[in-house]
């Protein structure tokens, strides 16, 4: 079906799937620096938020991290560049991930990208042409509306205070030769919230103008004007009747995909559109592979990591933004998940299971496995506060042959003999669970087959 025969409906639901990133990210800043998110305040743009403490039981969100500590700022270089600069952190894992308005991860600052040294960067804008100055790496920006999402190492409650000392010296500030006041989000015309379907479409409008992305994709928004998405004017406080019905039936249809491409037939516990399975586990190390325009400092511009498929990417896009907006490359940091044991049963709390790593995940960082109540995918309260088990847990014992044993169940391990099974131990929670194993800094052995995941199996 070409261009100019394709039915609006169609188009509206194309133009859903392609948009819903750029849509719900810049909807998530602006709450971000309204109403902050998690353990993380709100902040104005071009400031960073710092979390106090590790994720725990108390945190809302979904999949929270018990691994590190996160600062996060909104940037906004309308108004001229900024200067960022972080600290020496004396070989302390941490990652600065830059997320464009589309989604597209275009930089990363930290251990694995540029070291743990001191170091200034000049963060500028579409369109800047001046001098960098001295000492400084320029990273230029795609779109005038980005995020800096930052995640600290931290061993746990007592090595709080160093990470907060480490954020505390982690600064942005505007470049001397910025020339004026940013101007924070558009605000697009107004749409009740009791037509989301319009109100999206308009959000969409308004922000395709103001952060116009690669000139790929420049050609591709084309299409859409017959849907009134290049307009200058909103087409949707009063659209025509047939237009009206398209954009609504175009956003359910497209939502739905989105729906379905996010998870098995529509089951969000099943595995996404286009993920490999390893022994049960679920592997999402491509999932922010969309990318394809914007290789800045720390990227990798390898065909490994490079979805070349624009239409894939962009359903690519859409998913990862509904799962796991602000996540990034497997290389950083590669997830893996599993609902299931060996024998393909759910895992279930009033259970016990073992997790035998014959060799442990090779990483140039850190590795952990964490544990999450279902459908919640929440941290529970244990007993012995433990929400985590890596390579960073003190005491964690190893098999004489260098194997590890993890113990996933819900009562401490009885085990008179000695304490190993009980420091091996990670409590869970009652009812359905679902792990979920980080690894940080991967090694290529991980992505290339030659290291393979072990089942979990019930013991």
């Amino acid at each position: 079906m070409t261009d100019g025969t394709i039915d609006l409906q169609a188009l509206a639901a194309e133009a859903y799937i392609y948009g819903y990133p750029l849509v719900l990210n810049l909807d998530e800043v602006d709450r971000f620096s309204r109403k902050g998110m998690g353990s993380l305040a709100p902040a104005p743009f071009n400031e960073f938020s710092h979390a106090e403490r590790l994720a725990g039981p108390d945190t809302p969100s979904a999949d929270a991290n018990h691994d590190t500590v996160y600062s996060v700022a909104q940037l906004d270089l309308s108004g001229g560049a900024l200067l960022l600069t972080v600290p020496d952190t004396d070989g302390r894992y941490y990652v600065l991930q830059f997320v464009d308005a589309w989604t597209n991860n275009f930089a990363y600052v930290g251990r694995r990208a540029t070291g743990t040294g001191a170091a200034s960067y000049l963060l500028t804008p579409p369109g800047w042409d001046e001098e960098v100055p001295l000492g400084a790496t320029r990273i230029p920006v795609p779109t005038e509306v980005a995020t800096i999402v930052g995640r600290w190492a931290c061993a746990g409650p007592d090595d709080v205070a160093a990470v907060q000392a480490l954020q505390e010296d982690t600064h942005l500030e505007p470049y001397w030769t910025a020339s004026g006041e940013p101007r924070g989000l558009p605000t697009h015309t107004y749409i009740s919230d009791d037509e989301p379907e319009l109100l999206f479409y308009e959000k969409l409008r308004i922000r395709m103008a103001s952060f116009p992305p690669a000139p790929a994709d420049l050609t591709y928004q084309q299409r859409f004007a017959r849907l009134g998405l290049l307009d200058t004017q909103s087409p949707y406080t009063h659209p025509e009747p047939d237009l009206a019905e398209a954009l609504r039936a175009g956003y359910a249809a497209g939502k739905e995909k989105v729906e379905q491409a996010s998870s098995h037939e529509g089951n969000s516990e099943g595995h996404r559109e286009g993920d490999e399975e390893q022994n049960g586990w679920q592997l999402s190390y491509h999932a922010f592979d969309y990318n394809i325009d914007h290789f800045e400092v720390g990227t990798l511009k390898d065909p490994q990591w490079v979805c070349a498929d624009r239409e894939l990417g962009r359903m690519l896009r859409a998913t990862s933004a509904h799962t796991a907006l602000w996540g990034k490359h497997g290389y950083e940091a590669a997830y893996a998940m599993a609902w299931h044991d060996s024998d393909g049963s759910p895992l279930e709390g009033e259970q016990s299971y073992t997790l035998r790593f014959e060799k442990p995940p090779p990483v140039d960082a850190f590795w952990s496995v964490t544990v999450y109540d279902l459908p919640d995918r929440h941290l529970v309260a244990n007993p012995i506060d433990r929400y985590s088990i890596g390579d960073r847990t003190p005491g964690l014992s190893y098999d004489d042959d260098g194997s590890l044993t993890l113990r996933l169940q819900p009562q401490r391990p009885a085990d008179p003999a000695d304490d190993k099974t009980a420091a091996n131990w990670l409590p869970t929670p009652d009812g359905r669970f679902r792990p979920v194993l980080r690894m940080y800094t991967p090694r290529a052995a991980i992505f290339d087959g030659t290291y393979e995941l072990p089942p979990i199996r019930r013991s």
